[in-house]
């Protein structure tokens, strides 16, 4: 693309911008802090100020507080489906964009539709609605977030099956964390206020431990944290001296040491508010006509992760990877490449020393950091 090229997307991109609707997003560290309360709150606040909002779709889990908030709310029929013999609901997008409220309230972000509606997960639906020009506010649980799947599965030992972008919350305008002491969340739960009796002594031996509600915690308030730093960034223009992040993940065929480097590698550039790319180098023994074909699949799986985190994906094919990462780095002027912690036995260790030590010696040389990540 050509300089004129790139001045002229820019402005599109400005244009676009300037007509898409504002993104609020309400950031919970679990169920039953009250997200759903405080959007409908909000709701009625607007309301009460002239302003033009609907209820897209609001998730009260029978809670009698939650529901009673609904009362005096304009809200948008749900669209019906049928589905494997039983009749759902889902948010109606259409008549969303076609009512055009200035407005418009959706809840559980991370939600997967039912088969057969027009985007899979309902973020998709919200990005729709916002490209409209529509204002959203929505919300979501910190454990949807996709970098933060292999922390929230370390702390409860629960595998978040629905999951969000991190290229989705770093889209909003305003991210709001709803907070809660572990001893708060705990007594909700006992007084039935976040789930049905029979659920609750389940719930305080699983997921709702002290000690997981408090790291839960604290992984949401970093993440509100983080979110408020990116948009002072974005906001403050950047001096000519200042230097701009920019992160290379160099990934192997090795399944979960890359989803590993992906997801954490993520997370640094979201929190720098970097580019990031992650790089991929084949050599001839994982030529396609010899690498497994779990390999391959498990490769295609963590590009397609790293394309919803954000990322630009490079392959390439080189023999000499220590050579190919420099190259990349040169052309692409990174500053930090990330790579996994080595399985390496001792004599493998002593046999691609100099390998190692003549990579480390380039990024010396070009003032390229190192990450090596756990």
């Amino acid at each position: 693309m050509t300089e004129k090229d790139q001045t002229v997307q820019q402005f599109l991109d400005l244009i676009k911008k300037s007509r898409r609707g504002k993104f609020k997003v309400y950031i919970g560290m679990s169920a039953g802090v009250g997200k759903t309360f405080r959007m409908l709150q909000e709701a009625h606040s607007l309301l009460r100020n002239g302003i033009d909002i609907k209820v897209g779709y609001i998730e009260t889990h029978n809670r009698k507080e939650t529901h009673d908030l609904l009362e005096g709310l304009p809200v948008i029929p749900r669209r019906k489906l049928f589905y494997k013999g039983k009749e759902l609901e889902e948010l109606d997008v259409q008549a969303v964009i076609n009512l055009r409220p200035e407005v418009v309230i959706v809840d559980e972000l991370a939600h997967s539709n039912i088969e057969g509606s027009k985007n899979e997960k309902r973020w998709q639906d919200v990005l729709d609605i916002l490209d409209a020009g529509i204002n959203v506010i929505s919300a979501v649980n910190i454990q949807h977030i996709e970098s933060l799947n292999e922390e929230v599965r370390a702390i409860t030992g629960i595998e978040v099956k629905e999951r969000i972008p991190d290229s989705v919350i770093a889209e909003a305008d305003e991210v709001v964390n709803i907070d809660l002491t572990a001893d708060e969340l705990i007594t909700r739960l006992k007084e039935g206020k976040i789930y049905e009796p029979a659920k609750i002594e389940t719930a305080l031996n699983n997921f709702f431990k002290s000690e997981h509600i408090l790291q839960l915690r604290e992984l949401a308030l970093k993440e509100v944290a983080s979110q408020v730093e990116r948009k002072v960034e974005s906001e403050v223009t950047l001096t000519s001296t200042a230097k701009r992040e920019k992160f290379l993940a160099c990934i192997s065929s090795n399944e979960k040491t890359a989803k590993n480097v992906i997801r954490k590698t993520a997370r640094l550039a979201n929190y720098y508010n970097s580019k990031w790319s992650v790089l991929y180098v084949q050599t001839l023994r994982e030529s396609p006509d010899k690498i497994a074909l779990d390999k391959q699949r498990h490769l295609i799986n963590n590009f397609k992760l790293a394309t919803e985190l954000g990322a630009e994906i490079i392959k390439i094919e080189n023999d000499n990877v220590s050579r190919a990462i420099i190259e990349q780095c040169e052309q692409r002027k990174i500053t930090t490449i990330c790579i996994g912690k080595p399985h390496l036995s001792l004599l493998h260790i002593i046999l691609a020393g100099n390998v190692f030590n003549g990579l480390l010696k380039k990024l010396s040389e070009n003032n390229i950091d190192l990450v090596i990540l756990s």
